[in-house]
């Protein structure tokens, strides 16, 4: 996956709370193959609504997604994190997330950020009335700007999270960084023993 530093761009409002995976990505979307292809269909149901903050273009290509307390509740489906993330969405900040969603967005580069609520109510505001508006998520600072003038709004993160996205470090590259001594481990088992393949 690519590396993880600083997310800057347009901020996307979605002022709705327990959003489950299910309204990120519709059941009938999972019977695909691939692990792509999903980001069209995402909120698809709510799309029908001419009105859905995704139907308005002011927010077309916007990286940063904010919205309301225990975003990605409801199944353990990792084709919801797949969905945001091939939309465009590059950062979400939320006060709370469902933590098997949390989990797999940071397997696939996806950076949540928990912020208190009046710090999303001040975030949501500025991006309903001001379509456009720019946010800057910088990972390695572990803070948010809002180019309102006030310092950067920190946010917590878990230290090897932080380091597995800065690095772009998914579960297959940390098992490569030990492979020498996988082999080495596999060249001593004595012959009877099962081998790994490769």
């Amino acid at each position: 996956m690519e590396p993880v530093r600083c997310i800057r761009g347009r901020v996307l409002p979605l002022n709705r709370a327990d959003v489950d995976t299910d309204q990120i990505i519709p059941a009938k979307y999972l019977k695909r193959i691939e692990r792509t292809g999903f980001g069209e269909f995402a909120f698809d149901a709510w799309r029908q609504d001419p009105n859905f903050v995704l139907n308005d273009h002011r927010y077309d290509g916007a990286p940063i997604l904010v919205t309301g307390r225990n975003f990605g509740c409801g199944s353990s489906r990792e084709h919801a994190p797949w969905a945001l993330q091939q939309m465009g969405l590059r950062a979400i900040v939320a006060p709370s997330f469902a933590d098997i969603f949390r989990n797999n967005c940071a397997k696939i580069g996806l950076l949540t950020v928990a912020l208190p609520q009046e710090e999303i109510d001040r975030m949501l505001a500025r991006a309903e009335d001001a379509p456009g508006w720019e946010a800057e998520v910088d990972l390695e600072s572990q803070s948010v700007a809002l180019g309102d003038g006030q310092p950067p709004r920190h946010f917590d993160i878990d230290p090897f999270v932080k380091h597995c996205l800065l690095e772009g470090l998914d579960d297959i590259s940390l098992t490569l960084q030990a492979d020498d001594a996988i082999g080495a481990f596999e060249r001593q088992r004595p012959a009877w023993l099962p081998k790994a393949a490769g």
